[in-house]
């Protein structure tokens, strides 16, 4: 008998015995961490003192992490910047890093601490995994030196990455992902080379993970989901919140709806940044979600969620985002349009002056129709149906197209578009629908007080974003966000080459 063949009867049991053991569900946890941040410094500081403020921040999440634990968590994520902060130059945040090695090498730096030089952030991390028996999520630097011969190298003579790490149960290291699309104030690290699709499977699902800004990109968040067929996203996060479309638990419960797939979000809890709003999301709607700008406490979220969220009985189905709004007349009145801006972006704005009314608004391929009713109009609160179908960004820019009803700060048009928290108008119902050019669209509700609005609305088949049986608080927003990533223009690494 060959070798192989006598290793199949093996191969086999294990793999019916990792499908016995295989749940359908899981529970998971996020931390949202108000992070201990160290002095704003130019300077490098000493190793040593770089540790121990790492080691404050990671005695927090090491009792988020039990606590998790204690309730029966899988599986725990901890957020971006969670271990260090932000307040970083290049040079600055060099003591902070860490060698990371890849997972192939199949280390478990809780029981083997020396075998790649001292990682005491890796050991401390693999050490919270393995002994809560836990998998832990945790974002830190990664620095990998560099020479002449490498044409790319920095001055410097190493790579700086901002990095993700994910131990097991066991304290191995089974994942570890570099993040491709840097935000416009990282410049203490480096793009890597090419982008990573970062997958590991569990007896709980597949699981694939990136961070904060690349969500919003092709690579690796559509890659993850649509081409490796990951039940479920790891979303470590520092977001800063932005009115009206783009807070934490808003924007990223509707890419989770609208990408029909588990994410784990855990934010960083930064008021004076405008950082707050973590969540674990279903492609159902929000399973458990947390948004708090008035206080600077920590929050852990747990939730029961569906391991194979494509093969449960309630999986919504794929949309047509265009359907029905190709397969009908644009409503009369086109033409009363305004500009206003969302941020630097020119949106085509429409004012509803009644209370019910059937509206049209278009810029260019975009065309957005409203039907909708209010229960009742407040005279002091102005709503618009606004569109956007263009460029966003600064050092990458991408495209959107965007189809919104949205609330006004105040009864001056030119306020239209800029953040508002509040309101007190509510909608008897809405259905927004639009000529979309893509199928990556993410339907969004936002009542009044920045709150999600779960079970309170529908997405139909032919792209309709509609109400269910009234709203029950003021309306900020309803919006389907879309996005044309082949409009993107080339990642800056690609320009660079």
């Amino acid at each position: 008998m060959l070798p192989s063949q006598a290793l199949l009867p093996a191969v086999v049991f294990a793999l019916t015995a990792l499908r016995a053991l295989a749940s359908d569900t899981f529970l998971a946890a996020v931390y949202e961490h108000a992070v201990i941040l160290p002095p704003a410094t130019q300077e490098p500081v000493p190793p040593r003192d770089a540790l121990a403020l790492m080691n404050k921040n990671m005695d927090v999440l090491e009792g988020a992490i039990k606590e998790a634990a204690q309730q029966g968590a899988h599986i725990i994520v901890t957020p971006e910047d969670g271990i260090y902060g932000w307040q970083f130059t290049r040079e600055s945040i060099y003591p902070y890093l860490e060698d990371i090695p890849d997972p192939v090498v199949n280390w478990i730096p809780c029981t083997d601490p020396s075998r790649f030089g001292p990682r005491p952030v890796q050991e401390r991390l693999s050490c919270m995994a393995r002994n809560n028996s836990i998998y832990v999520v945790a974002n830190i630097g990664d620095k990998k030196p560099c020479d002449s011969s490498d044409p790319s190298c920095p001055r410097d003579g190493r790579y700086q990455y901002n990095t993700d790490v994910v131990f097991d149960t066991q304290g191995k290291l089974v994942a570890r992902y570099h993040k491709y699309n840097l935000f416009r104030s990282e410049t203490q690290f480096d793009y890597p080379k090419e982008p990573e699709a970062v997958t590991f499977e569990t007896p709980f699902g597949k699981f694939g993970i990136f961070t904060c800004f690349d969500i919003l990109f092709y690579e690796p968040a559509v890659v993850l989901v649509s081409k490796m067929q990951v039940d479920t996203v790891l979303f470590p996060t520092a977001w800063m919140n932005v009115l009206p479309f783009l807070t934490a638990i808003e924007f990223h419960s509707a890419w989770a709806m609208g990408m029909r797939v588990n994410l784990l979000l855990a934010n960083t809890h930064n008021t004076t940044k405008a950082m707050t709003g973590s969540g674990l999301f279903t492609p159902e709607g929000p399973a458990a979600y947390h948004y708090d700008s008035d206080t600077e406490e920590g929050r852990l979220l747990l939730a029961e969620l569906s391991a194979h969220p494509r093969l449960s009985p309630t999986y919504p189905p794929a949309i047509n985002w265009s359907l029905y709004a190709t397969s009908i007349k644009k409503f009369p009145g086109e033409n009363d349009t305004f500009s206003g801006t969302v941020r630097k972006d020119i949106f085509t704005f429409r004012e509803l002056r009644h209370k019910d009314g059937n509206y049209t608004v278009c810029q260019g391929d975009l065309c957005c129709h409203l039907v909708y009713q209010m229960s009742n109009k407040t005279r002091d609160e102005i709503y618009v149906l606004g569109a956007f179908d263009g460029l966003h960004g600064s050092l990458i820019k991408y495209h959107w197209q965007i189809c919104t009803l949205l609330k006004c700060p105040s009864t001056s048009l030119s306020t239209c578009g800029q953040p508002v928290e509040t309101a007190q108008t509510k909608f008897e119902m809405f259905s927004l629908s639009g000529t979309f050019g893509t199928s990556y669209v993410f339907p969004e509700v936002l009542y009044s007080g920045v709150q999600l609005a779960p079970g309170e609305f529908e997405v139909l088949c032919d792209g309709r974003l509609k109400s269910k049986n009234g709203m029950s608080k003021p309306l900020i927003t309803a919006t389907l966000f879309g996005r044309l990533y082949e409009k993107d223009q080339p990642h800056p690494l690609r320009i660079s080459l």
